[in-house]
């Protein structure tokens, strides 16, 4: 998927790719083809999300990962120079000109993610436009802010057991309203190609524009 000069790719479940200038992986998990790579964004600790064996395939010496604190101790296992960046929801750095910020994930009705363990999602902004990766979460009150934030692509969990499901994935998605909103966290523990389907309808019957990425 291209969004201006950023090339976005879905390496299933919660894991992408983004490549502009800078390399960037975002929760990398069962990955079949792997590079070197600048940025690792992790959600979380869960090992679908901070998998140490997909982490020791793209860490070079200056890798710079960003993570909340749940993850240090497992990162620093790795056996390279790494730079550790630690962010809290709200809190917000820039790599370059790659704008970075923690955006609150959490469970409202589930014990999995707990709105105090202090995980997260992210909105990243590069050469002027915003990717926010949902990170494990339900649908929280946190997400009626992001309209003001003019999201360009939204990837939204619609599995349900572990997130939400795709009916309150393409509410978020209204609540949100990106340029385009992108189903992931299917098809690995929960959820199938259905979920991703009903969540593409329910975000097309209210005029948003949907995107089902083929993995890669």
């Amino acid at each position: 998927m291209i969004i201006g000069n950023i090339e976005l790719t879905w390496l299933g479940h919660a894991s992408f790719l983004i490549k502009d200038k800078k390399t960037i992986y975002i929760d990398p998990y069962k990955l079949k083809q792997t590079e070197k790579t600048d940025i690792i964004l992790l959600t979380h600790s869960h090992y679908d999300h901070c998998s140490i064996e997909d982490l020791r395939k793209i860490v070079k010496d200056g890798t710079i990962i960003v993570c909340p604190a749940d993850c240090q101790s497992k990162i620093n296992t790795l056996d390279v120079k790494i730079k550790t960046l630690i962010l809290e929801p709200g809190q917000e750095i820039y790599i370059e000109k790659i704008k970075i910020k923690a955006f609150p994930a959490y469970n409202v009705n589930k014990h999995f993610h707990g709105k105090g363990e202090y995980w997260n999602g992210y909105i990243i902004e590069i050469d002027g436009k915003k990717i926010y990766h949902a990170g494990d979460t339900d649908f929280i009150p946190e997400m009626a802010g992001l309209e003001e934030q003019k999201i360009d692509v939204a990837l939204l969990p619609v599995s349900g057991v572990y997130t939400m499901n795709a009916d309150e994935a393409s509410r978020a998605a209204f609540i949100i309203k990106p340029k385009i909103a992108v189903p992931m966290h299917y098809g690995e523990f929960a959820g199938t190609n259905e979920d991703a389907l009903r969540f593409m309808d329910l975000c097309e019957s209210e005029g948003l524009s949907c995107k089902i990425l083929e993995k890669d």
